[in-house]
C-alpha cells in the first residue's frame, strides 16, 4: 500500500517573515477508494479486513441542540430517549378507588360480527342421522326386498274373500315401523326449511328441538289416523277389511318416505330451491291421497258401487286431518319463532 499518501503530518513551519503555516487535513478515505486498490479477484473476506484496517469510525457526538420534534404529552426538547410517560397518563381519576380493577378483564373488545347463518348442511348431528336413515332405509330394502314386493302386488291387487293372507313377521314389521318414523322425521325437515326461508330463521328454541317438536306433531297425526281408521272401520265395516286398509295404510306413508327422501338429500347438500321443494312435497302428497282413495274404494266400496261415499270418507279421514296438521304446525311454529 502507499503508505506516504496515507498519512499526513500536520507541521508548523516558521518562515522569516514569521508567519506560520498550517498542513492540510488528511483525506478521509471511503470504501470504494480502499476497494479499488484490491485486485479484481480478492475475495469478500479480504475486502472487509482492507475495509476495517483503513477506515475506522469515530465517536458518535450527539447534537446537544433541543429537539423540536416530540412526543403528545412532552415537553419540546425532551429526549426522545426518555420513554417515561407523564403521571396523567399513569395514573387516572379512578386510579384510587377501591373498585378500580385493572387487571380484570373487561368482556370483549370491538363489535360482535353477523353470526353465520345455520344450515343443514353444516349440522354434523343431522348430516349423521340422514347417512344413518339412508344406511338403514338399503339395509331394510335389501333384507326386506321380498316382503315389499309382496306388499306392491297385495296393494293393486284386489283379494277374494277367501283368500288366505300371509301374515308378516317381527323383522318385516320394524322395517315398516322404521320406514314410517323416517318419513315423519323427512316432513319436519321440509317444514323446518320452509319456514326459516319464507318466516323466521331465528327460534327461541335450538333447532335440534324444533325439528323435534315437528317430528312428533306429524307422528302424533299419523297415530291419530290410525285411530279414527280403526274407529270408523269398526262401525261401519268388516274387521279383515280394516286389517286390509291398516296394511295398506303403513304401506303408503313408508312409500311416501322414500319418495321424499331424494327431495330432502336435494334440499340441503345441493341448495335446490325451497319453491321447488314445495311443488314436489305437493305432488308426492296429492299422488299420496290418490292411491288412498283408489284403494280404500277396492277395500269398501268396490261392491256397493259408492263412489260419493268414498269422497266423503276420504274427506272425513284424510283432508280434515290434514288441515288440522296443517293449522297445529303453523300455531305450534308462530310460538317458537322470535318476533321481532
Amino acid at each position: 500500500m502507499r503508505q506516504d499518501s496515507l498519512t499526513v503530518n500536520t507541521t508548523l513551519a516558521a518562515g522569516d517573515s514569521g508567519q506560520v503555516t498550517v498542513a492540510p487535513k488528511p483525506h478521509e478515505l471511503t470504501p470504494k477508494e480502499v476497494l479499488s486498490w484490491l485486485p479484481a479477484n480478492a475475495t469478500p473476506a479480504q475486502q472487509d479486513s482492507a475495509i476495517q484496517r483503513h477506515i475506522k469510525i469515530s465517536e458518535i457526538h450527539w447534537s446537544e441542540q433541543p429537539d423540536t420534534l416530540h412526543m403528545p404529552g412532552h415537553p419540546k426538547g425532551k429526549s426522545f430517549r426518555d420513554a417515561s410517560l407523564p403521571q396523567y397518563y399513569r395514573e387516572s381519576f379512578f386510579s384510587k378507588d377501591s373498585l378500580f380493577h385493572p387487571e380484570l378483564t373487561g368482556g370483549r373488545l370491538g363489535v360482535a360480527g353477523d353470526p353465520v347463518p345455520y344450515s343443514i348442511a353444516s349440522d354434523n348431528l343431522i348430516t349423521g342421522l340422514l347417512l344413518g336413515c339412508f344406511i338403514l332405509a338399503l339395509l331394510a330394502l335389501a333384507k326386506s326386498r321380498e316382503f315389499i314386493i309382496r306388499q306392491a302386488k297385495n296393494f293393486f291387487y284386489v283379494q277374494r274373500a277367501n283368500t288366505t293372507e300371509i301374515t308378516e313377521t317381527s323383522g318385516e314389521l320394524w322395517v315398516q315401523l322404521f320406514l314410517v318414523v323416517q318419513t315423519c322425521l323427512l316432513f319436519s325437515i321440509i317444514f323446518f326449511s320452509w319456514q326459516r326461508t319464507g318466516v323466521t330463521d331465528t327460534f327461541v328454541l335450538d333447532q335440534y328441538q324444533v325439528i323435534g317438536i315437528y317430528t312428533s306433531v306429524i307422528a302424533g297425526y299419523f297415530i291419530l289416523k290410525m285411530i279414527l281408521y280403526w274407529g270408523v272401520g269398526r262401525v261401519f265395516f268388516e274387521s279383515k277389511k280394516i286389517e286390509q286398509w291398516s296394511k295398506s295404510f303403513l304401506f303408503l306413508i313408508a312409500g311416501e318416505g322414500l319418495l321424499l327422501f331424494p327431495l330432502v338429500m336435494l334440499l340441503s347438500y345441493f341448495d335446490i330451491s325451497i319453491h321447488s321443494a314445495v311443488i314436489y312435497t305437493l305432488i308426492v302428497v296429492i299422488f299420496v291421497k290418490i292411491l288412498t282413495f283408489y284403494k280404500t274404494y277396492l277395500i269398501f266400496f268396490q261392491k256397493k258401487g259408492l263412489i260419493l261415499q268414498n269422497f266423503l270418507y276420504l274427506c272425513a279421514l284424510e283432508i280434515v286431518p290434514l288441515l288440522i296438521l296443517w293449522g297445529a304446525l303453523l300455531l305450534i311454529n308462530s310460538f317458537l319463532k322470535v318476533n321481532f
